[in-house]
């Protein structure tokens, strides 16, 4: 028998929890019978505290076992488990071209994504975007397309990890969001009761990162990477940019139309084609489908071309409620907004730095983002044609185009966007597109 407040005491005295006390204790936040300033007082002790490997691990089992485990087994799948997350950005639409692709190559991948808060757009959001997808089918039907396309990529049901949805909601209130070894915890025990055999975490560096500096992203990439293994779960971590909009768009359906002109081929963006190999290799090989990134590559780049990935996308939109001709005929489905509105540059000069968080706030003022989780969402609006760092640029020329639901709306937008973007002289070094690997 544990007694909750002396694994909260523990903690606090910084004394190493084992893994039989941080199993009773989250078993007790599923049942309710540790309260909701029990929770708040515990996370504020590892806030401070911190927590070893071994709890780390403990804490991640313990949440995974929460609730519903997804197996695998019984459908004797030809391939792995595979899945991609990340730490959540602008334009970073790389979930929709990954999970065909590795689909594509014989890997299976069962994504279960979250939707977008604060600057970062959800991979859910720019799927619902779609008319008829179902977000969140039942498990079985999720497994059905798993192993009969390759890849499905819902919403996280209540079942998956529950005790992880109650712990992030006060944690949310109680300004210890931050902690590496909670924030770890949660990401790994979502994916682990998926069922996953191996993943690969995509970790954001910059302005419209989720972690404030490159030192803080390394510390989150290690600890995933060092847990996920922990765990039993083949994991490796990739640290990307976000200094500026990964593709030259943000906004949900906007989104979903830069990746059906991806996977189709009418226009790969460099830096976006670049992240997007980065992660799709990783997962090809922890996945044992490649031996390493260079043949992967090579894979990757065929089932491109080929248009199988893209075969794949529009098989698991169909399967999961969507239209047949999605990919042939997007603007018959995909919200428009009414108003566009180009964004010229002030003065002339070179791009030298971007509030890639204010871009993505200014997504969210139009409508295309979330203040709160209840707000609902407008999926047409949001922002096109974003110029990239070290671009030239001449006064007037156009360096954004806002989509907008009212001319009101626009010219806010418009604002934020020409705030977001500095104009210099010379230019800045630009920021490598993949910074490292973390094994």
């Amino acid at each position: 028998m544990f007694l909750t407040q002396e694994i909260i005491r523990k903690k606090r005295d910084k004394q190493a929890l084992n893994q039989a006390e941080i199993a009773e204790f989250v078993r007790g936040i599923s049942d309710g019978s540790v309260s909701e300033g029990q929770v708040a007082a515990f996370a504020m002790a590892v806030f401070f505290n911190d927590m070893s490997l071994d709890e780390r691990v403990a804490m991640t089992l313990a949440q995974r076992d929460s609730g519903q485990v997804l197996a695998w087994q019984a459908l004797n799948l030809p391939g792995p488990v595979i899945d991609k997350h990340s730490t959540g950005g602008v334009g970073d639409l790389t979930s929709l071209l990954l999970g065909p692709m590795v689909a594509a190559c014989g890997g299976f991948v069962p994504m279960i994504s979250g939707r977008g808060l604060g600057h970062t757009g959800g991979t859910l959001d720019k799927l619902a975007s779609i008319p008829g997808y179902n977000v969140i089918p039942e498990t079985q039907a999720f497994q059905r397309v798993v192993k009969d396309v390759g890849v499905a990529i819902i919403g996280q049901t209540a079942e998956l990890a529950p005790a992880d949805k109650r712990i992030y909601a006060i944690r949310d209130v109680t300004a210890t969001v931050e902690s590496v070894a909670m924030i770890t915890a949660s990401i790994l025990s979502k994916k682990l009761a998926a069922g996953l055999s191996g993943l690969v975490m995509d970790v954001k560096v910059g302005s419209g990162a989720f972690m404030p500096t490159y030192d803080k992203s390394l510390e989150l990439a290690r600890s995933i990477v060092d847990v996920g293994n922990g765990a039993g779960m083949k994991t490796s971590a990739v640290l990307t940019d976000m200094n500026q909009s990964l593709a030259p768009c943000a906004g949900n359906a906007l989104e979903v139309q830069c990746a059906i002109d991806y996977l189709t081929g009418r226009s790969r963006p460099a830096r976006l084609h670049e992240v997007n190999l980065a992660l799709a290799a990783r997962m090809l090989v922890i996945g044992g489908l490649a031996d390493n990134d260079a043949q992967a590559r090579i894979k990757l780049n065929q089932v491109l071309d080929s248009g199988a990935a893209a075969e794949r996308f529009a098989r698991m939109v169909v399967a999961l409620g969507g239209p047949a001709d999605l990919l042939e005929a997007p603007e018959r489905h995909l919200a428009r907004a009414p108003v566009t509105l180009p964004v010229t540059a002030a003065h002339a000069g070179v791009i030298d730095l971007i509030d890639c968080r204010g871009l993505g706030l200014a997504v969210v003022e139009l409508g295309g983002g979330r203040r709160r989780p209840d707000d609902s969402i407008d999926y047409a609006v949001g922002l096109t044609d974003l110029a990239e760092l070290g671009r030239r640029v001449e006064a007037g020329q156009p360096i954004a185009l806002v989509h907008a639901r009212d001319a009101q709306s626009a010219q806010l937008a418009a604002t934020a966007v020409q705030r977001a973007y500095s104009v210099g002289a010379t230019g800045a070094t630009l920021p490598p597109s993949v910074y490292s690997h973390v094994d």
